[in-house]
């Protein structure tokens, strides 16, 4: 019986068929070339002879439908290279894949239903009038054949299909929130960064209010930290080539790494990871078993040559920011820190209100190439992650497939409010980097005895945390991370002078406040504040003046009523203290 997951593929691709069937009715002369499921949906990328825009999806998804009533099933056929080529005229696209698909000779499957048939190796729904109904288009992009940019571009048609018309509906509701919360929308509407065409795409600019934010972040994650014996180290942000040969990130980001050439004729590269800098900090000396564990933390940019048309807002970028530690230790304390910095994770997520669960991240034992390592060492270290979380009773599923190069990892899946999962923080375990660096320690008999390595990212990277967080929040950040905690807002020019005393109380109780001067409304002046977003509006008219109090009004346009200075920021700060949602 198939699965849920291999049921739900099956009748994405199928979906994607469908699309290609209509695009090709409705314009004979596209050049057709992949259409795989994705997750939440499906994909068709199409080279057209003219431009088509997402006005014409109510067109493709009439044609759709008419399609669908001729397709009883899925028939596969095999065909030779030759003949299937023939299927292609003036295709050079289809024509790349039929070589590649039968370079051993091996003849080709295609799948046909109705009077549409396509090169493909399978997974198709049984009946595809019935199952194929609830579908609908979402977007179009540009994409590269093959991903590469020496490639032509094509035009790609996104589109999502359910089982149920109510989960397609629910999945709809769910984009439109997601519009309203998208993170490259709300964070220029906040003033948080911004881009710019002569820096570069995917290289995000941060403003002082987004900076801010992003050290709140940093300070909260460093103390969480410091209180558990990590030092911060500071390390260059280029290296030479032979660092990463030894380290095997120059095989393994070989593609994505930015290169700099020396004068002298030297080959550096900016960093994509931090991993190997932290192990000569170690390597600088020899360590006795007694001052072990060694704990370095960084937070720190790198840098990966990513595709422009994968960049996207903050989430994917070529200039990131790593809350990167490590940490060097025994193997009889691997497990101790693993757990210290399980439960910073916890206390850090706890404070955005994120459903969290884990991953144990795995590797693939049918691809040993992909990893670095021999099964016996990939083994002890799986087990140990295993052992963790049964012991942490944590709410985890295995991930096969899913470890970095050099170990296995606990991945941490944070659920935002639209329901939403996404990897946020990284715990993993390196016996490999040991090995190829030689880092030891000498132990109580005087020997070398050779360490293990533990990687931990809190957020991962800044910039794609605070792309979740934005989201999550709808930008209504909690007021301890609200770049800007309380405005206050006279209504005349005849409260400026009591207002700025107010304002310097504030701030003397480390709350972040603004004033808003100008001659406008008040109405005006809490509307825009409400627009960004700030927790508190501190209105200041001849009454409260005279009272000696403050009118609150929280963002969620709730009046608070007359407060006293004394009353509202020991309300705030506790607020501020708790960290609370």
């Amino acid at each position: 019986m198939k699965n849920e997951n291999e049921n739900l593929n099956n009748l994405r691709h199928s979906a994607a068929h469908l699309l290609a069937a209509a695009v090709m009715k409705l314009w004979p002369n596209t050049k057709r070339t992949i259409g795989p499921a994705i997750e939440d949906g499906f994909y068709f990328d199409f080279e057209f002879a003219n431009p088509i825009s997402e006005k014409d999806f109510p067109k493709i998804e009439k044609k759709m439908k008419e399609i669908l009533k001729t397709w009883d099933k899925f028939e596969k056929h095999e065909l030779s290279k030759d003949d299937a080529k023939k299927e292609y005229p003036d295709n050079p696209y289809k024509h790349e894949l039929i070589d590649e698909f039968s370079a051993g000779g091996e003849k080709l499957s295609f799948y046909k239903s109705g009077d549409y048939w396509d090169l493909c190796r399978g997974g198709h729904v049984d009946n595809p009038k019935k199952e194929l109904q609830h579908f609908k288009l979402l977007k179009l992009a540009g994409a590269y054949w093959r991903g590469s940019e020496k490639n032509q571009m094509l035009t790609r048609i996104y589109g999502t299909v359910f089982p149920t018309q109510e989960e397609l509906d629910n999945y709809v509701k769910q984009l439109e929130e997601a519009e309203k919360r998208d993170h490259k929308k709300l964070g220029p509407q906040l003033d948080l960064f911004t881009f710019s065409e002569l820096v570069g795409p995917g290289l995000p600019l941060w403003t002082p209010k987004g900076t801010l934010v992003r050290n709140i972040l940093d300070d909260f994650v460093w103390e969480l930290r410091r209180a558990r014996g990590y030092q911060k180290v500071e390390i260059p942000h280029i290296t030479k080539k032979e660092l990463y040969q030894i380290s095997g990130h120059w095989d393994k980001f070989k593609n994505e790494l930015f290169r700099i050439e020396t004068r002298e004729g030297h080959e550096f590269a900016m960093k994509p990871m931090n991993c190997p800098h932290h192990i000569q900090i170690f390597n600088r000396k020899k360590w006795s078993y007694r001052e072990l564990p060694q704990r370095y933390s960084s937070t720190t940019m790198c840098y990966r040559d990513e595709q422009t048309g994968e960049l996207s807002g903050l989430s994917r970028v070529r200039a990131f920011t790593q809350d990167d530690a490590h940490v060097f230790c025994r193997h009889d304390q691997a497990e101790e820190e693993f757990v210290k910095i399980w439960d910073i994770v916890h206390e850090f997520y706890k404070a955005f209100g994120f459903k969290m669960r884990v991953r144990l991240s795995l590797h693939n034992p049918e691809h040993p190439e992909k990893y670095l390592g021999n099964p016996k060492i990939w083994k002890s270290a799986e087990d140990m992650l295993k052992k963790i979380a049964k012991e942490k009773k944590a709410d985890a599923f295995e991930g096969v497939g899913e470890a970095a190069f050099y170990g296995p990892k606990l991945d941490f899946m944070a659920k935002d409010s639209l329901g939403r999962e996404w990897q946020v923080a990284t715990i993993q375990l390196d016996m490999n980097m040991p090995e190829r660096f030689d880092l030891s320690c000498v132990n109580e008999k005087g020997e070398a005895e050779r360490i293990v390595m533990i990687h931990a990212a809190i957020m991962g990277s800044i910039e794609r945390f605070l792309s979740v967080a934005i989201e999550h929040f709808a930008g209504v950040f909690p007021t301890w991370l609200a770049p800007v905690q309380a405005i206050i807002l006279p209504i005349s020019e005849k409260q400026i002078k009591e207002a700025n005393s107010i304002l310097n109380a504030m701030k003397g109780n480390g709350i972040r406040v603004e004033i808003d001067e100008r001659n406008e409304s008040i109405g005006k002046k809490i509307r825009e504040a409400e627009m960004q977003k700030i927790p508190y509006m501190l209105v200041i008219g001849e009454k409260e003046i005279k009272e000696k109090k403050v009118a609150v009004r929280a963002r969620n346009q709730k009046d608070l009523g007359a407060l006293t200075l004394e009353k509202f920021t020991e309300k705030i700060k506790e607020e501020i203290a708790t960290k609370s949602l």
